[in-house]
């Protein structure tokens, strides 16, 4: 969907849950990159201890902070970053939020995997990694079992932004990229068909009304 504004983009969501519960649409999958924004999740709402500079400093780095309806902390999101919003009804027989959380993140240990990169889960905590380094964010959101929000996967993103955010309020991580673990310039066209080939596989989907 290119770059999308990140206000555009939760409003785009809000409205096609309710379509999806509705039955007005099918299960969608909304790739996109969003302009710099930091975004704080419902776990941060009562401190932003986790975004280290002012809300000054972010406006003077062209950085956008939004409140996002999401589980999670503080996250960044701009360009070079492939963002996921799955619109997905996950019932009847997928009503298990620590389901569709792993499901998400076998989407994105596959999709690194047909890059070359081989990323890993972490006991105790979302997303995934290459050794002490996120590649890939995860904070979703269940609406009578239809699914929003979703993951950020770091495709050629400029990781100095992070400096500004303590990313998902977790001490001693660092954050990593696929051009920066290959050393080679990465196609957000090539993430995107391999992310769509294992997103398809891991939740039984059918790909042919991509757009």
């Amino acid at each position: 969907m290119g770059v999308m504004p990140y206000g555009e983009a939760l409003a785009l969501q809000k409205k096609l849950v309710v379509d999806r519960q509705s039955g007005t649409v099918p299960d969608l999958l909304l790739l996109l990159e969003h302009p710099h924004v930091v975004t704080v999740g419902v776990g941060a709402r009562r401190s932003l201890k986790n975004l280290l500079v002012s809300e000054s400093v972010l406006r003077e780095s062209g950085v956008e902070l939004h409140q996002a309806p999401r589980g999670g902390d503080v996250t960044y999101h701009g360009p070079g970053q492939l963002v996921g919003y799955p619109i997905l009804d996950l019932r009847p027989d997928r009503c298990d939020v620590h389901r569709y959380v792993r499901d998400l993140e076998e989407v994105l240990i596959r999709t690194a995997g047909a890059l070359g990169v081989q990323a890993r889960r972490d006991s105790g905590l979302t997303g995934i990694w290459v050794g002490n380094d996120k590649l890939a964010a995860i904070g979703v959101r269940v609406s009578r079992w239809v699914t929003s929000h979703g993951f950020a996967l770091n495709i050629s993103t400029d990781l100095g932004y992070f400096d500004l955010i303590r990313p998902c309020g977790i001490e001693g991580r660092g954050v990593t990229s696929l051009a920066g673990l290959t050393g080679a310039p990465v196609l957000i066209e090539e993430v995107t068909t391999a992310l769509v080939e294992a997103f398809t596989t891991v939740f039984g989907l059918d790909a042919s009304s991509r757009e």
